[in-house]
């Protein structure tokens, strides 16, 4: 089963295949597929087996403290991921919004970047890219790239970021010319 996901992810998995894969960490080198079918009978599926307490999944023949715990975690980072992830599609309104998207750490790392965000037409970030890493040419950008990259995404709007480890916040002739490419790049296809 760990080859299967590692191939195609959940892909083409039963339910009690996914389950039977959990528990090969909580319960190894033990067959968990009886255990698996188990638990989605008695929780009458994946919903009910990850709202179940742990003392309800306990109470199953079986199942230990290793396996109760396992489910409870995962219902839990699951849900830390979900409300994450909604809080990312929150519309970018500021700059403050742009540094908070993208995460302080990032914006203080030693590598120049330069990245793009593209959102769609109610400031929601659509996807990111890191378009170019190292010092900054005026060659070294092609707004041709970043505009490409806007139509995956199907993009209404980008917004770029370029980090400096030095901390400068003046820009340069460079930065300045290659903002005006890429504006002039994307007013001239509606971005």
């Amino acid at each position: 089963l760990k080859q299967r996901f590692l191939k195609s992810s959940i892909d083409g998995f039963h339910d009690y295949e996914a389950v039977e894969l959990l528990l090969t960490y909580a319960i190894p080198r033990r067959d968990v597929k009886p255990l698996a079918k188990a638990l989605l009978t008695r929780f009458k599926g994946l919903k009910g087996l990850f709202e179940a307490s742990a003392d309800e999944l306990g109470s199953l023949s079986g199942v230990g403290e290793n396996t109760a715990v396992l489910v409870s975690v995962i219902k839990e980072v699951a849900a830390a991921y979900l409300k994450e992830q909604a809080e990312r599609n929150r519309p970018i309104r500021s700059a403050e919004d742009v540094i908070d998207f993208l995460g302080f750490p990032l914006l203080q790392e030693s590598t120049e970047k330069f990245i793009a965000l593209y959102l769609n037409s109610k400031n929601e970030v659509l996807g990111t890219e890191t378009l170019f890493t190292g010092p900054l040419t005026y060659g070294s950008l092609s707004a041709r790239k970043a505009i490409e990259t806007a139509f995956k995404y199907n993009a209404r709007s980008m917004i770029f970021v370029h980090t400096l480890p030095d901390g400068r916040i003046n820009p340069t002739n460079v930065e300045r010319n290659l903002s005006e490419a890429l504006q002039h790049a994307a007013s001239a296809v509606d971005i």
